[in-house]
């Protein structure tokens, strides 16, 4: 029931999926009744933590598609307190996929990892191939996370396929503080009339996909035959800094304003300068590609917000 989790399983139900819901509804963790509201009484939902083995047993069951959504997703809270970002990000990934071999060996895996794996880039675009130099504890485990699904199809056969997600925004996001993306502050923020904050120039580079568009490339990945064990990149290719980011948001709402505040000790160290990541592979294979500018995304966005605000905060 968090953000990606929520928008995919609503477009599950509109093409006639059958969809069970798992989440732990841990406060940090980003999951919200609300996500689901369009669909609430067309879903199965079961509170359950990806942690726990006995629970995963029984979801597994029976199911042609798993996505491995679940994940401690804040990169700050990874190096303050490493421990639960452990458990989830690379434990539980074992918990869920010996779930699967005892009791669905047939399930198809799409596992969400995240381009923190790569660290600071020594080139741009980022492609498949560039050097893993993870950045923080959560880009480790998400790395274990992997390498745990490539593992397990090599000794036990199942199938699964990774996407390396970069900033996914839109519709239904954590917005209440940048546990999820630094994007969900900005929006509350600028609803709120208070200013973006923008640690350091505001000259560093990022690329965004838009919610849907990730679903698209879940949802695609997921029903094409695909070589087991594929790794793929998402990405846009339009990048902007982190600057024109925030102008366009302002723009977008007719208000607002933005100030350049230095970076906190912790993130400054952690911080991995520009980024953006080399789609072209997704694309050869699936012909998946972005389709939503970042300008009509984020109007989306802020739109959905400026309606429920109150439901985030």
């Amino acid at each position: 029931m968090g953000f990606i989790g929520s928008n995919l399983a609503i477009e599950l139900v509109n093409i006639g999926a059958e969809v069970t819901i798992a989440d732990s509804l841990i406060p940090e963790y980003g999951g919200n009744l609300w996500n689901i509201e369009p669909v609430k009484n067309k879903v199965k939902v079961n509170i359950s933590d990806v942690r726990d083995q006995h629970s995963m047993h029984y979801l597994v069951k029976d199911q042609d598609y798993f996505f491995n959504l679940a994940g401690q997703t804040s990169h700050l809270d990874s190096i303050i307190n490493p421990f639960p970002d452990l458990e989830i990000n690379a434990r539980a990934q074992l918990s869920i996929l010996e779930a699967c071999r005892k009791y669905n060996q047939n399930v198809k895996i799409i596992f969400a990892s995240t381009r923190q794996i790569y660290g600071k880039p020594q080139y741009l675009p980022v492609d498949e191939n560039h050097p893993h130099n993870p950045a923080d504890v959560n880009g480790i485990n998400k790395l274990s996370g992997e390498w745990y699904h490539i593992i397990y199809h090599r000794v036990h056969g199942i199938l699964s396929s990774i996407l390396r997600l970069t900033n996914t925004y839109g519709p239904r996001m954590r917005i209440k503080d940048a546990r999820q993306t630094f994007l969900g502050i900005w929006i509350k923020n600028l609803l709120e009339d208070k200013p973006i904050l923008i640690y350091g120039d505001g000259q560093q580079i990022r690329d965004y996909n838009y919610v849907d568009d990730v679903v698209d490339a879940l949802l695609t990945v997921a029903v094409k035959d695909l070589p087991p064990g594929s790794i793929f990149n998402l990405g846009d290719s339009n990048p902007v800094s982190l600057k024109e980011t925030a102008e366009i948001m302002i723009e977008i709402n007719n208000k607002g304003s933005y100030n350049f505040v230095p970076f906190p000790e912790t993130l400054k160290h952690i911080d991995i300068g520009d980024f953006y990541g080399d789609f072209r592979k997704l694309n050869s294979e699936t012909r998946w590609t972005p389709k939503t500018s970042l300008h009509d995304g984020l109007k989306l966005t802020i739109e959905y917000f400026r309606q429920n605000l109150e439901k985030y905060k």
